[in-house]
């Protein structure tokens, strides 16, 4: 059999072959691996992969590819395993003594000094093989021009064609003469028949009959990635150095062995439409007139589209987006779900959310969900599902960085071997770096999505992670210009690739609807700009909004209004004026007694009212003067108390302030101060609402706590839903004084025309604002460009808005330079030099803090130290280097807290894990703050003190709260 592979060729031929070695004796269990073994391993990995993981859309995708149903599994295995084709050149084989020695033997020679200390990669090596010989085997140039990216790029970055090239042209790298030429086009056809091609020429019965997409081409790339990972571990692949062992069914039994050892699985599958009884199924109730609306848009469209979904807080846009995904999914032939939320705290209570959704959709996939934030770590749920088992990739997730991989580019990610009975978390092999999105079901931070639109390395992992899936993204009003410019591009890519979208939104500028669309729309055109289109503006609010590509290739838009299941609420605005001299952030004394005067006068017979404020010293100096008049009746919430404190009074509010249920009552009187965690995904109901100046449509989100249930019984004097504004001064002359500190947050333009309609709101007892009915008027004229501020404002707000424009063009200039996409080469055919002009190696934790502008901020684990040792938080005591037994793993861990930004690099500078810590999976990168016996610690110039009522107070240095 091994010789009739070779038959044609002169008999040294096979010698070379059985030589020639892919990964060395000590990477593969003791025994080298032929390097035509790891090529067919990797293949057969790919043919695992698509019986037992890929969607239908992108299994059909790859048929139409290979020219017909049923050929799309052979090519693409073809793909995957021709990727270390490489491998073949003496730049490589001279990596290995032995490995080398044996090459030599057989014949295959090169001059040692020629070749020896070449940075010239294998990847760069095969894609420069592979083209002369998909050349020879007669392949047009549009072919060859889309495949060789796919070998160059297997290690993560995509070169152009010029960059193939060895060092100083020095052919030796590549193999010089007949015999390396020889074994090369030996190496590939033998491939190429034992993946199942025939004929005299099976290079050329290769040659796929279409030029995929550049998204498809991403996405393949990726997998491509992908095999050649689960094909290189040693641990499932150990090494084949006997040439007539090595067959594509030995390689298969190997992969399969593999798949299964691993548990990794796929999604959905093919899942059926859901019923019209689907809805109450999954969430026990029929659904509202919105959530219909969404389905039965959803239902009109003719292919994969993006659903823009936008209604009021509270309407129930969740349960409309997971039925909607659902729908898509079996519609469109998706395997699965990503679901990004705004922050970490968001994605938490989502993680459990679509846990239990899936769980009604189709029983046990809810334990193929991932959690995708980088302190997942800290989430109970998630390390519950882990059950005892370690995590990998806990390093940092830096795009260039060369941790978690050999010096061919090989993953190093290592799993703590720990009994892992009872797991009901997706398969290890997921959780490791730049993986997570491969997982069949994920919830994260918006950030997941935004990565996969950078140029970074390895991004055609997270794009292979998306394709095939649901992408849904909820408070996409929450991105800035710099993050959008990235959801954008996103958004471009996955138009492109045929991804189902559903964006969710309470609060959408009309220019960023418009600017979402366009991007999507773009990307089904495969255009730089998105061609002229007339969308048209809704009608109503709730309003769905959906557009995709029809058959043809045109763009379509739909776009419906319906009704909210809550009639508008006459929300009454009031001011209360903090004139300048009491607006400073460290004199805010004045201002928190107006603010106390208020409450003990509306709620002199009790009621319960929600205070936010713009900053964390704001909110902590107004807890305090309300302490001393309300005592235990107020709570403080923001993002400087510890994990353990944050966690239980978020509960403790959630549970006193959340819908109505039997059997419990509210209290009579309750005073809950916070920052912007309350601002969304926050189900409290409160009486009054008392906040800082915001700009619109996040001011808007936090009325949307403010009588945000029926059935409450309230107070006399707070029948009527009332928000009183702080933080600026209506009657200064000209222009308003606005805080400075929420200026610095938010900027003056944005706040200028909030205040305009506050003013107007509030001019002559005020008619106020109907909720939500008003909501999408007050958004539009606020972004919108029209005057909105009185005359005596003009001069101000022309200035503000000329520093806005300023600072937005510098803030999406930030961004380019990091967009997948560089400008003008979005109708680019291939990946060819997809990677031109990347930055290199990133700092350490630039590339969490890549997609969102602002400067970076660290989380410090508080430990108290005293005369016999360390402590948690808790009290409880750890270790004399501060080691944490298993139970106390929670303890240590509620300790966890975010420092301003402005401590970040102080703490970083002088911070690490305790000594105990350095080996343990969970808290050896974390960085330990040691308080004293008094709560107390000097970082750099800063004073800082952990209070059990008020959390983290800074003192000192340049702090501006």
């Amino acid at each position: 059999m091994v010789e009739s592979r070779f038959q044609g060729y002169p008999p040294e031929v096979r010698h070379w072959v059985g030589a020639l070695w892919g990964k060395s004796a000590g990477r593969a269990g003791g025994t080298v691996n032929l390097l035509l073994s790891h090529m067919l391993d990797t293949a057969a990995v790919a043919e695992v992969v698509w019986d037992r993981y890929l969607p239908q859309v992108t299994r059909c995708r790859l048929d139409a590819l290979a020219g017909g149903a049923g050929n799309g599994r052979r090519l693409f295995a073809w793909l995957c395993g021709i990727h270390d084709l490489g491998k073949a050149t003496p730049v490589f084989q001279q990596l290995d003594t032995a490995g080398e020695a044996a090459v030599r033997r057989v014949g295959l020679t090169w001059d040692k000094y020629a070749v020896k200390g070449s940075s010239w990669r294998h990847d760069k090596a095969g894609a420069r093989v592979l083209r002369v010989l998909l050349a020879e085997a007669n392949w047009s140039e549009e072919q060859i021009g889309w495949v060789w990216p796919l070998v160059a790029g297997h290690h993560g970055l995509l070169p152009t064609l010029g960059q193939l090239s060895p060092p100083k042209k020095n052919e030796q790298l590549q193999g010089r003469g007949r015999p390396w030429k020889l074994a090369q086009r030996a190496l590939a056809e033998v491939f190429t028949r034992e993946v199942g091609y025939d004929g005299e020429l099976p290079l050329a019965a290769v040659e796929p009959a279409l030029v995929p997409s550049r998204a498809m081409q991403l996405q393949l790339s990726g997998l491509v990635v992908m095999a050649d990972w689960i094909a290189s571990d040693e641990r499932h692949f150990t090494g084949v150095s006997d040439l007539s062992k090595v067959t594509m069914p030995q390689a298969w039994e190997r992969a399969s062995t593999a798949w299964s050892e691993l548990e990794l699985s796929g999604g959905w599958g093919v899942l059926a439409v859901p019923g019209p009884e689907a809805f109450r199924d999954r969430f026990g109730h029929g659904p509202r007139l919105s959530q219909e609306l969404v389905l039965d848009v959803v239902r009109r469209t003719g292919g994969p589209a993006l659903v823009v979904v936008e209604a009021p807080m509270g309407e129930g846009k969740t349960r409309a987006a997971f039925a909607a995904a659902e729908l898509m999914a079996a519609r469109h032939g998706a395997d699965g779900v990503f679901l990004g939320m705004p922050t970490q705290a968001t994605a938490d209570p989502m993680f459990t959310q679509v846990r239990s959704w899936l769980r009604k959709v189709e029983g046990g996939l809810e334990d193929r969900v991932a959690l995708l934030h980088g302190k997942r770590m800290f989430n109970k749920e998630w390390r519950a599902l882990l059950a005892g088992a370690g995590e990998w990739g806990q390093g940092a997730d830096d795009p260039y960085s060369s941790v978690g991989e050999d010096e061919y580019g090989m993953s190093n990610d290592s799993f703590d071997d720990c009994e892992a009975a009872g797991r009901r978390a997706p398969a290890e092999w997921f959780l490791g770096r730049r993986r997570g999105l491969l997982s069949p079901f994920a919830v994260g931070t918006i950030d997941q999505l935004l990565y996969a639109a950078t140029r970074t390395k390895h991004v055609m992992l997270r794009m292979a992670g998306l394709v095939g899936k649901v992408v849904v993204l909820d408070e996409v009003h929450a991105a800035d210009v710099y993050m959008s410019q990235f959801l954008l591009e996103g958004l471009w890519w996955l138009g492109q690739a045929g991804v189902p979208v559903v964006l969710l939104s309470a609060t959408l500028p009309p220019e960023q609807r418009h600017r979402l669309v366009a991007a999507y729309l773009a990307g089904t055109q495969s255009a730089e700009e998105p061609a002229a289109l007339e969308l048209p503006e809704p009608q109503g609010y709730p309003s769905v909004t959906a557009a995709w590509a029809a058959q043809d290739g045109r763009p379509k838009v739909l776009v419906e209004s319906g009704q909210s299941w809550r009639g508008d609420l006459q929300v009454r605005v009031e001011l209360l004026d903090e004139a300048p001299a009491t607006a400073r952030s460290d004199s805010p004394g004045t201002a928190d007694a107006a603010v106390a005067d208020c409450l003990k006068d509306r709620l002199a017979d009790g009621g319960c009212a929600l205070v936010i404020r713009n900053t964390v010293a704001r909110a902590q100096s107004t807890f305090e003067a309300l302490q001393k008049e309300f005592g235990s009746d107020v709570r403080l919430l923001h993002g400087r108390l510890h994990a353990g404190h944050r966690a239980d009074r978020t509960q403790e509010v959630l549970t006193l302030l959340g819908p109505p249920r039997e059997g419990h009552e509210r209290p009579d009187r309750l005073i809950v101060v916070a920052t912007q965690l309350a601002e969304q995904s926050f189900d409290v109901d409160a009486d009054l609402l008392i906040t800082d100046l915001a700009p619109i449509d996040l001011l808007l989100q936090r009325i949307g706590r403010l009588h945000r249930h029926d059935g409450v019984k309230r107070p006399h004097k707070l029948t009527r839903p009332v928000v009183v504004v702080t933080g600026l001064d209506l009657h200064a002359d000209g222009a308003p004084h606005i805080l400075g500190a929420s200026e610095r947050i938010y900027g003056r333009y944005l706040l200028l025309r909030t205040a305009a309609e506050i003013e107007r709101a509030t001019k002559g007892g005020g008619a106020g604002w109907r909720i939500p009915g008003q909501v999408p008027d007050l958004v539009a004229r606020v972004y919108g460009t029209g005057r909105v501020v009185p005359e005596a404002w003009a001069e101000a707000e022309t200035k503000a808005r000329q520093d806005w424009e300023v600072r937005q063009a510098e803030r999406r200039e930030a961004a380019a330079q990091f967009l997948l996409t560089r400008a003008g080469e979005h109708g680019e055919p291939t990946l060819a030099g997809l990677h031109f002009g990347a930055h290199g190696k990133l700092a350490e934790g630039q590339f969490e803090a890549l997609v969102r502008d602002g400067d970076r901020s660290a989380e410090v684990v508080l430990v108290r130290r005293a005369e016999d040792g360390f402590h948690a938080m808790t009290g409880r005591g750890l270790g004399p280097n501060g080691e944490v037994a298993a139970e106390l793993l929670d303890d240590v861990l509620s300790g966890t807290v975010r420092l301003s930004a402005n401590l970040t690099a102080a703490a970083e500078q002088a911070l690490g894990p305790l000594a105990g810590w350095r080996d343990h999976p969970w808290l050896r990168y974390s960085l330990a703050l040691e308080l004293d016996e008094h709560g107390q610690a000097t970082l750099g110039d800063f004073r800082l003190r952990y209070d059990g009522d008020l959390g983290l107070v800074v003192s000192g240095g340049r702090h501006r709260g």
